[in-house]
């Protein structure tokens, strides 16, 4: 009896280790409650252990991912997840969040996943956003964010997709976007985007899809865009570029998406075979092969 009541102990003591500590927990409760748990259609059972929680995952007994994708959060995301240093992956996806974007969230320098896209989430985007150097994916479409795309994004040279379409932005785009040597995939439409390309969008050489449609873009397109060989997605439509002359440089074989605004173009694409493309309203394809 006594060493059956020992082993009982031990595990029940082996167990105690495995939670995550009490500070990321409460952090998570923070989460829960800020975002009106009781009425998320995945809900949590705050008297179960955390990794039972639905879209937490946990790993060397600290919380890691946090994945709620269109799950009915409402309200504003806690500060306090700026704590959560070992985190990797939030997702928070389709929900109704509301309120400034957590300045503490650009703090979390081991995330590679941050997805916000299709909530209502307003305020800048920060220069320490170029903080997030393991970032892979970084998709805030669909919000009312607003300022100026930072600088400091051409520091996350790990980032294969870039999606901050149908914000607010406004201004030009930063040459520093060109550093993204990495990047697959890039959305900017709809916003305010002005003035022009910059030539450096060119050393973008593994970029599969570009979508800048529905700004007030100018000047003539980069002829820079001659080096895109990867491209297969091509959106420029509904901006106001005074030239596409250099557009006639591109390798076009590969092309399967090509829209721009073909009425002001004076250009002859003789050797575009469009049979192989679809003329697609605006888009940005989230699931990119990576």
């Amino acid at each position: 009896m006594k060493r059956l009541l020992t082993v009982v102990c031990l595990l029940v003591g082996l167990a105690a280790l495995a939670e995550v500590p009490g500070s990321e927990k409460q952090i998570l409760v923070d989460l829960y409650e800020s975002t009106n748990g009781k009425h998320w259609v995945r809900k949590w059972n705050l008297k179960e252990p955390v990794d039972t929680w639905y879209g937490v995952t946990v790993r060397d007994n600290r919380v890691v991912g946090i994945e709620l994708f269109h799950n009915n959060l409402m309200g504003p995301l806690p500060e306090s997840l700026g704590q959560l240093q070992q985190l990797e992956t939030l997702n928070v996806a389709f929900n109704n969040l509301t309120g400034q974007l957590p300045a503490t969230i650009f703090k979390l320098r081991k995330l590679r996943v941050l997805k916000l896209e299709m909530n209502r989430l307003k305020g800048e985007l920060p220069e320490t956003v170029g903080n997030l150097t393991e970032l892979r994916e970084l998709s805030v479409f669909n919000n009312f964010l607003s300022g100026r795309i930072p600088n400091g994004i051409g520091s996350l040279k790990r980032l294969e997709v870039l999606n901050l379409s149908s914000n607010q932005f406004f201004g030009r785009i930063p040459e520093s976007i060109g550093e993204l040597n990495n990047l697959r995939a890039l959305g900017l439409f709809e916003n305010q985007l002005y003035g022009d390309i910059p030539e450096s969008m060119g050393n973008l050489a593994q970029l599969k899809e570009l979508v800048l449609s529905n700004n007030r873009l100018g000047g003539a397109i980069p002829e820079s865009f001659g080096r895109l060989a990867s491209l297969e997605v091509l959106q420029l439509q509904n901006n106001e570029f005074n030239s596409y002359r250099n557009l006639a440089n591109m390798q076009t074989d590969k092309l399967l998406v090509f829209d721009y605004d073909e009425e002001e173009s004076e250009i002859d694409f003789k050797n575009f075979d469009f049979s192989r493309t679809r003329m697609a309203d605006t888009k940005f394809e989230d699931d990119v092969d990576k």
